[in-house]
């Protein structure tokens, strides 16, 4: 009886060796320092304009076995570069960011949509001066893999989506300054 019940023991860790891994969801924290939402629009018809935020917290659930993930990011809307100081301060006004009264924008993500190993969309709510509004990030390109200066796992992703800045009640000029804003995010993250 000892013997079968050892062979039973041996059967049961060989069986449970075998098995395939499943993998549990993975948290990646947002790089900072390689992480620039941007916004581009149309200027009169002259040009677009394109002007970025410099500082982005958050982070990236991501399940690669069960294709599904969570973003939550949020946005430091006082950081807001056009490369001229007067500018910074005209889009932080009342006008158009309101950063005195609305110094956070943030992007929380509601569904994220595979197609086949990939993110290709992420689906959630934008929330920029106070306003909260559904927006889909198409996902342009995305990389999983082991940070060759960090020596741990990370993740890379180009997304974007546009928006109607009137939908957020930052409407003044247009349609001369674009309506359409086009939001463009470049994100690295670096697993916890």
């Amino acid at each position: 009886m000892k013997k079968i019940t050892q062979i039973a023991a041996v059967f049961a860790f060989a069986t449970a060796m075998a098995a395939p891994a499943f993998a549990a969801p993975e948290t990646f924290v947002v790089d900072g320092t390689h992480t620039f939402p941007r916004f581009s629009y149309s200027h009169f018809g002259y040009s677009t304009q394109v002007s970025r935020f410099n500082k982005t917290t958050g982070k990236v659930v991501l399940d690669k076995a069960a294709k599904t993930g969570a973003v939550d990011v949020e946005i430091d809307t006082k950081s807001v570069d056009t490369g001229y100081d007067t500018f910074n301060e005209h889009i932080q006004g009342e006008d158009f960011l309101n950063t005195a009264a609305f110094p956070k924008a943030t992007f929380k993500s509601t569904k994220v949509v595979f197609e086949g190993d990939k993110p290709s969309a992420v689906e959630g709510n934008l929330t920029l001066k106070g306003v909260t509004k559904p927006v889909t990030l198409k996902v342009t390109s995305f990389q999983a893999m082991p940070h060759p200066m960090l020596k741990k796992d990370a993740i890379g992703a180009n997304a974007t989506t546009t928006v109607k800045r009137s939908d957020f009640n930052m409407g003044k000029y247009a349609p001369y300054v674009g309506d359409e804003v086009t939001i463009d995010i470049a994100i690295e993250a670096v697993k916890q």
